[in-house]
């Protein structure tokens, strides 16, 4: 992977991870939580995808050529 690509990657899960962090502590989410006792699914898939973003930017930064 080429190291722009995943630094990109990177970027993008963290910025994913910080917006699924905010979107967990909106209030839709706290009404979600109050009567599913989930987040909403928006906010269950930014984290995901956020974590698996930023674990493949790690990955990729720390290959070497």
């Amino acid at each position: 992977m080429n190291k722009t690509v995943a630094a990109a990657f990177l970027a993008g899960g963290i910025v994913l991870l910080y917006f699924g962090y905010q979107s967990a502590q909106s209030t839709s989410s706290a009404f979600s939580r109050i009567f599913t006792g989930s987040p909403t699914n928006k906010t269950i898939w930014m984290i995901i995808a956020g974590i698996i973003a930023t674990v493949a930017g790690l990955i990729g930064l720390s290959r070497g050529k």
